[in-house]
């Protein structure tokens, strides 16, 4: 195959561009302290009805932390384990959560709060909920024939 002279040139060019833009994003992840999660929290997806603090899923206030609230779910089979909670207007949320069968997501709909939930690893996420009303939680990973049922629900509330 026969190619010009300047097609063989803006090919070179191209590639050079994008080599060197891949190493400049790379070089910035380092130096920046960028790094993928690494799922140092893990828990026995066959076990997570008995480990705490999953065994007792819910809102718990904790004293001495970052945050006020811990909130633990567990996804599981087309549903969320609390269905309903009720937090505080204000208050700082540190959710945790894991699932016991498949890949399932976590997205609280109104709030930036996304993450996708794999089988014996541990979600966490902190956040304030500053905004009365009510936030639903979806399942954005299809996880079976029931997704479209998985759901829960959030209500913040005047103290």
């Amino acid at each position: 195959m026969h190619m010009h002279r300047y097609e063989k040139w803006w090919l070179v060019v191209g590639t050079g561009s994008l080599i060197v833009f891949l190493i400049i994003l790379g070089i910035s992840a380092f130096h920046q302290g960028h790094q993928p999660p690494s799922a140092k929290a893990y828990v026995n997806p066959e076990q997570v009805d008995q480990i705490s603090p999953f065994n007792e899923p819910g809102l718990k206030k904790v004293e001495g932390k970052a945050w006020d609230y811990e909130l633990v779910f567990v996804a599981s089979a087309f549903f969320y384990n609390p269905g309903e909670i009720e937090i505080p207007k204000g208050a700082k949320v540190k959710v945790i959560a894991t699932t016991k069968d498949v890949v399932h997501g976590f997205e609280i709909a109104g709030t930036n709060i996304n993450m996708t939930l794999e089988p014996g690893y541990v979600s966490e996420y902190v956040a304030t909920f500053d905004d009365v009303g009510e936030f639903l939680i979806l399942c954005n990973e299809y996880c079976g024939t029931g997704h479209h049922t998985m759901k829960s629900m959030i209500k913040v509330v005047e103290q």
